[in-house]
């Protein structure tokens, strides 16, 4: 199956080229194009329905608002708009040939729409567009799942998306179709974040009220990505309120948040640009609040704090280009009582545009960032761990809309340095420092015939400093066997140069440090020779979608990734990689050891979307190996069941009250068993200690690699939500939110010393009030 699929990519990137070279000809015929605005507060409008009144000719806004109907007969029309709780536009124009008339569009919120235009955006998209493996999340959605302390987050609701693990409430990690966190790629406005979630999982570090749209791809995403091997969310912000000054305060007893936004120039006119910024602070306080409020949780309360800064300037002029400049100041605090305090700090800056040519079919957009991240780790049994990665990211895209098909290439460059202090798991210290150059340049196609979508792709990755060039095919297919029922495919190839240093025998894991590829490797793995330092994978995922009757949707995804080289901290090392222990294997003395796996599954999604009730529900069953060289192993990631249902119900007179539940079960996951203790002498002095005076430290005897399976995990939470119009622009919102209404004692750790189990969060009722204007 593999070599097929390596032919088809192939292919597939012959097809592109063909189509680059093809001469895109515009004769005759006319584009219109623009972005919709929200009329009151100046931002964006997504997934909108742009249609020419009478005829097949119709857009769907992007994710940049942007709609663009190209190749329409000179003529007059009528330009219809609708989209979901505004007015509907009526608008008079007039085409001319060879002509590109910009054109912007401003929507009024309202409940008024035109009976006689039944386009759905939703449906268009699902017939037009690939969307293999992907999740696209607005801040409506972020409202389905029930609010934890108050206010919705992103880290809540990607636990529901179909092919995500989350490993725990406190600590946990997302591990997406069998990838490590690693090995998901996470840009917030073109930036790397290199970790997005708080240590207590019900938390990441987007607050919600900045959020304009994130696309979580779970596997086989095409050529515009690049970096990972497993996964790609890419966050986008919306812009500031560029009519007025607005924000939103919220409290609870476990966070606080502080957003404000308005204009820093108005329009005069609505043919005018603007500028307008954005700023958001939020804050936890969970260790006091846990020390006071809840006093029924057990000796080590909840000891997680956090503070996020967020800031963004938006120009925007009056044919829709537009400059971005954003910062962000990320912190994380643990401290665990008698076991071990953490720290990490993030920040960021950088600035994007979008850039509309009056004359010109392209639209430009680009980026330049630059991040940072550094964590620390003390244990009392164990030495300080240490790590930083510093990063830096420029990319150009160009993107051309012939009728419904869509042709976009770029290029990019990247640089990281990183540094490391470890201790392996044999207590043996690792001292790496690293440093890498990418260069990548990449192109897809979409390509619509008659019920086919075809969306090759290809892009060729060059890792400089260390010599390596890879190209990587990507491909994604749908075919409309009906208006109702569609088979889909997407795959491809992805390589990274990026590791982590996590050990699968820690307590609790908290600790991710980073490293550039390690060049301090085994010389074979499984009797091959080791001729390249990257991380790489192939993904292959075959699904379908079918709108079932009643207002039902089932999307239905198998997949497959190929893990095939993956770098992991070696455990087995015992010696020093130096001259005297030459004649040791390497598995013994290398800082770093290869792996291959193989994860697959399927996962159900039904959805329900309509009028006042919305239901969630999906059913994941996956798979994962991993093999060292020296064993075979589940990973602690592998978890063969998920359950998760979500229902969101809309009430009252006004419709001014929501309740939202949520119930997750999960199968237990590997974990490595303890298997009694013993006194590690270290032999600090070589041969010339003596063992029988000497002070050993205190060991742990450990069983097969994760041979055992921790019980299963069931957690309900319930949130309802309360709303006050105080006036046009002012909202007083109170949330009531419980976690684990059932007060199921789900396990977080034992500790191997003592032998106590400690728990997942318990049952915790939460009351937020906000207010915004």
């Amino acid at each position: 199956m593999i070599m097929s699929l390596k032919k088809v990519l192939f292919y597939s990137f012959i097809f592109s080229l063909f189509i680059l070279t093809t001469v895109i000809s515009h004769a005759q015929t006319a584009t219109v194009r623009g972005f919709v605005y929200d009329k009151e507060t100046g931002e964006t409008i997504l997934f909108t329905n742009v249609i020419l009144k009478g005829t097949a000719f119709g857009s769907t806004t992007n994710g940049e608002g942007l709609y663009s109907i190209s190749k329409v007969p000179p003529g007059d029309y009528t330009l219809v708009v609708t989209c979901l709780g505004y007015d509907s536009l009526i608008l008079p124009i007039t085409l001319k040939a060879d002509e590109i008339l910009n054109k912007k569009l401003l929507l009024t919120k309202g409940s008024i729409g035109l009976k006689t235009v039944e386009v759905s955006a939703k449906k268009e998209a699902d017939k037009t567009v690939v969307q293999v493996g992907v999740t696209k999340i607005t801040p409506a959605d972020l409202k389905m799942i029930p609010s934890i302390g108050g206010e919705p987050d992103l880290a809540q609701y990607l636990q529901v998306v179909p092919g995500i693990i989350s490993t725990g409430d406190q600590g946990g990690q997302l591990y997406i179709r069998g990838g490590t966190p690693i090995q998901n790629l996470v840009l917030l406005d073109g930036m790397t974040i290199f970790n997005p979630f708080h240590s207590i999982g019900l938390f990441s570090v987007f607050d919600p009220e900045i959020i304009q749209k994130a696309d979580v791809y779970t596997g086989g995403f095409n050529a515009e990505y690049g970096g990972r091997i497993s996964s790609v969310m890419d966050i986008t912000t919306r812009d500031g309120n560029s009519k007025y000054l607005s924000g939103k305060v919220a409290v609870s007893p476990f966070t606080s948040s502080v957003n404000l936004e308005g204009p820093i120039s108005k329009a005069a006119t609505e043919n005018d640009g603007s500028t307008s910024f954005l700023l958001s602070a939020r804050t936890s306080y969970l260790q006091q609040t846990s020390q006071t409020i809840y006093k029924g949780l057990d000796t080590t309360k909840l000891p997680y704090n956090f503070l996020d800064l967020y800031g963004k300037i938006s120009m925007t002029s009056a044919n829709g280009s537009k400059v971005n400049f954003f910062g962000f100041n990320f912190n994380d605090y643990v401290n665990f009582p008698n076991l071990y305090t953490l720290n990490w700090h993030s920040y960021g800056a950088g600035s994007n545009f979008v850039l509309v040519p009056s004359g010109s079919d392209v639209i430009i957009d680009g980026v330049f960032a630059y991040s940072n991240y550094n964590i620390a780790i003390n244990e009392p049994d164990n030495e300080p761990r240490n790590s930083g990665i510093s990063s830096f990211n420029l990319g150009l895209n160009f993107t051309y809309y012939i009728d419904k098909d869509e042709l976009k290439y770029g290029l990019s460059a990247s640089g990281t340095q990183t540094n490391l202090d470890f201790f392996n798991p044999s207590n043996l210290e690792i001292t790496e420092t690293g440093n890498s150059t990418e260069f990548e340049g990449y192109l897809k196609y979409k390509k619509i015939i008659g019920n086919f979508v075809m969306e090759p792709g290809f892009r060729l990755s060059v890792y400089g400093s260390l010599g390596e060039t890879t190209p990587e095919p990507r491909l994604g297919l749908k075919y409309n066997v009906s208006d109702k029922f569609r088979l889909k495919f997407s795959g491809g190839y992805y390589s990274q140069n990026l590791v982590s240093t996590s050990s699968e025998q820690d307590v609790v894991n908290l600790f991710y440090g980073f490293l550039t590829g390690s060049q301090n490797l085994q010389s074979n793995f499984n009797g091959s020779p080791v001729t390249s330092e990257l991380q790489k994978a192939r993904h292959a995922i075959f699904g379908f979608e079918w709108d079932l009757p009643n207002h039902f949707n089932l999307n239905v995804e198998g997949y497959i990734k190929d893990f095939y080289q993956v770098e992991e901290i070696n455990p087995y090392k015992i010696y020093a990689d130096d001259g005297e222990n030459a004649a040791y294997n390497d598995l013994l003395k290398k800082d770093f050891i290869l792996e291959d796996g193989i994860a697959k599954g399927i996962d159900f999604l039904l959805k329900y979307d309509y009028k006042r009730l919305y239901i969630w529900m999906v059913y994941d069953y996956g798979y994962n190996v991993r093999n060292d060289g020296m064993q075979t192993y589940s990973p602690v990631w592998d978890r063969t069941s998920s359950i998760n249902l979500v229902t969101a119900y809309n009430f009252g007179k006004k419709l001014d009250w929501t309740v939202d539940v949520r119930w997750n079960y999960g199968s237990g996951f590997p974990f490595t068993q303890s298997q009694g203790y013993y006194e590690q002498i270290p032999f600090d002095k070589g041969i010339n200690t003596n063992y029988t005076t000497a002070n050993g430290n205190f060991a742990i005897a450990y069983a097969g690699l994760d041979q055992g399976r921790l019980p299963a995990y069931n957690r309900i939470d319930v949130s309802a939500n309360k709303k006050w119009v105080l006036s046009k622009r002012s909202t007083l919102e109170a949330n009531f939110s419980a976690i684990n209404i059932l007060d199921r004692a789900n396990i977080f750790y034992y500790n191997r010393i003592t032998n106590q189990r400690i728990n997942q969060l318990p049952f915790l009722p939460s009351l937020g009030l906000s207010l915004s204007f």
